[in-house]
């Protein structure tokens, strides 16, 4: 390989969330840490030359991005997904999840219904709650080791509660699952049938692995809310950078008022400069990074099929999470947890994070050098063999 991903990288007095704050997070100090998705890989040299010359100005102030960033995005996603955008749909924000706070605030009112598919990112579930909405949920159908959509609950779920909003999570966090064109399809007729607002969150579109293809939900309906961030794809989550792609100009318009009202204008001035770089010269450590991940996915299936064959790996379509199924052992989530924290000496991200759905399941991360998920694995194995 032309990059690096074997180096492991010392993260001390960086403040990185992932590696420094276990005890503000109540956790006991000396953890492995596998949790938070944040890559453990330095980023591509080409983004971070970028970013030198940039900081080498020496000044930081309001910046916006010209015509070049913006081509940059349209032509990723076009030549990556076949999804055409023009300038005027893209709508910037410092995050994905601040952009679908936005969201829910510029299309349902307070009490009205918000779906969401769970497990799935915890977020989801805090953003609507905190928000005043009502959450209503369509648990996905766990069967033979792989989830799918209960397309009747989804319906039924819609009709009987009023739901305004759909927050779809694809590819989905934790489950894996890349969802295929058809099951989106079905999920769209629905949500046009109904009159329902679908926001897409596709931050791990790019962590998409063999025998599996992303497709990008604006694709299939106009009216959507299409939120991307190059955070996951180039490990940049610290710039603060996301991009939404809106056609329909009332709801993107809505969405623009709602940001402003915030009282947030202007982007991270580093953040522009390292999304532009990583979607015009990323793609080659980007290809590079993902065989890595395929290799550290196949490599944590055999270490488990071999040494530890009762946790059960739900297989990864897509995103570098690992959704582990530790039900065989026949323990509550806080014996588990505690098994995995105070003996394994892991920080792995809690099943019932991600809803009462995620009992018996823990999410590792394995976005990092290869002898630190041997480490990790080894450790469950001394705990759980």
């Amino acid at each position: 390989m032309k990059y690096d991903f074997d180096t492991a990288i010392d993260f001390r007095g960086t403040n990185s969330l992932k590696h420094e704050f276990a005890r503000k997070w109540g956790k006991p100090e000396g953890l492995l840490p596998l949790w938070i998705a944040d890559m453990d890989f330095s980023i591509a040299p080409e983004i971070l030359k970028d970013i030198q010359k940039r900081a080498d100005h020496g000044v930081f102030g309001y910046t916006e991005p010209k015509c070049d960033y913006y081509d940059a995005l349209i032509r990723w996603f076009d030549t990556r997904f076949g999804y055409r955008a023009s300038r005027h749909e893209i709508v910037k924000a410092p995050g994905v999840v601040f952009a679908l706070v936005q969201a829910i605030r510029a299309t349902t009112l307070p009490g009205e219904a918000v779906l969401i598919q769970t497990p799935v990112y915890y977020p989801f579930n805090e953003i609507i709650r905190n928000n005043g909405r009502t959450l209503v949920t369509n648990p996905l159908a766990y069967k033979g080791g792989r989830y799918f959509i209960d397309f009747k609950d989804f319906e039924r779920k819609i009709v009987e509660r009023g739901v305004k909003l759909f927050i779809l999570c694809s590819p989905h966090n934790p489950v894996g699952r890349v969802w295929a064109r058809d099951e989106l399809t079905a999920m769209n007729e629905i949500c046009e049938r109904h009159g329902v607002i679908v926001v897409s969150d596709e931050i791990h579109c790019d962590l998409v692995w063999p025998g599996h293809t992303h497709t990008c939900f604006g694709i299939l309906n106009e009216n959507a809310i299409v939120a991307t961030s190059p955070s996951k794809t180039f490990n940049l989550a610290g710039l603060q950078t996301s991009n939404i792609f809106i056609k329909n100009a009332e709801l993107r318009d809505k969405l623009k008022t709602e940001i402003s009202r915030s009282g947030y204008s202007q982007l991270n001035t580093l953040g522009l400069t390292a999304c532009q770089s990583a979607y015009t010269k990323g793609g080659a450590w980007l290809e590079e990074a993902n065989a890595y991940i395929v290799g550290s996915i196949r490599f944590a299936r055999e270490f488990l099929t071999a040494r530890l064959p009762r946790i059960r790996l739900i297989e990864p379509e897509g995103t570098y999470l690992l959704w582990l199924d530790f039900s065989a052992y026949g323990l509550t989530q806080n014996e588990l947890d505690r098994r995995v924290t105070e003996n394994a000496k892991l920080w792995l991200s809690s099943g019932t994070m991600f809803g009462q759905d995620g009992e018996g399941f823990q999410r590792m991360n394995v976005a990092c050098p290869r002898v630190t998920l041997a480490e990790a694995l080894g450790r469950l194995e001394n705990e759980f063999r």
